[in-house]
């Protein structure tokens, strides 16, 4: 087991089930269009159980895919041994990337920002791993547009929600961050996802492009 592993056994196999059916009902497709035309060398972070990899298109020619949970981590090198480009699943955490300085031509968040404790050093380690200019793609939950959605956010992340989602609060705000981190936004959609079940806390999200500064 690795130092920086993040072992949380009930969790990680509850949601390796419902990936599946989250990608049925639209999550893959989302998936397909936050990868879409990523090229070089790319970066995962948080990988989950692989749920990515058969949506990277064929111009990538590596990903490094970093997951700190054991049992997700063994479903993500199954997952690699399967995808139509090169993956190497490592352990790893967001605040401590295994990864030389601006190796990666592109970085990809995809629903781990909201269950990180530090997304201000993560984001630093995005922009280290990354070559100046390069892009982060992000798929992400965020704060509500509404006061009543935003208000549930808050009451639900202060109690049970994040003990039963792995770490998950809801009422963040990515796209804040992200700028805050020096990323120039150059592409964002926002999105309810599941849009045919009732509003939860975790129904926005934020889909969107950013670019590395240049020196």
């Amino acid at each position: 087991m690795s130092t920086q592993d993040r072992p949380r056994p009930m969790f990680s196999r509850y949601y390796a089930r419902l990936s599946e059916r989250l990608d049925a009902e639209g999550l893959g497709a989302l998936r397909a269009e936050l990868l879409a035309g990523l090229t070089g060398q790319v970066v995962e972070i948080g990988c989950g159980n692989g749920r990515n990899f058969a949506h990277y298109p064929p111009a990538v020619t590596g990903v490094v895919a970093v997951e700190p949970e054991p049992y997700l981590r063994e479903l993500a090198t199954r997952a690699a041994a399967g995808a139509a480009v090169p993956i190497s699943v490592r352990p790893g955490t967001a605040a401590r990337l295994p990864l030389p300085d601006g190796g990666a031509d592109a970085a990809v968040l995809c629903l781990v920002m909201c269950s990180l404790p530090d997304r201000a050093a993560a984001l630093a380690e995005v922009r280290r791993v990354l070559r100046p200019g390069g892009t982060l793609r992000f798929l992400e939950h965020t704060l509500a547009g509404t006061r009543g959605l935003r208000i549930a956010q808050r009451v639900a992340d202060a109690t049970l929600w994040p003990l039963l989602t792995g770490g998950c609060h809801t009422a963040t705000e990515p796209v804040a961050e992200i700028e805050r981190a020096g990323f120039e936004i150059t592409r964002l959609r926002r999105l309810r996802f599941p849009d045919r079940r009732l509003t939860q806390p975790s129904t926005p999200h934020v889909l969107g492009r950013a670019r590395s500064p240049r020196p």
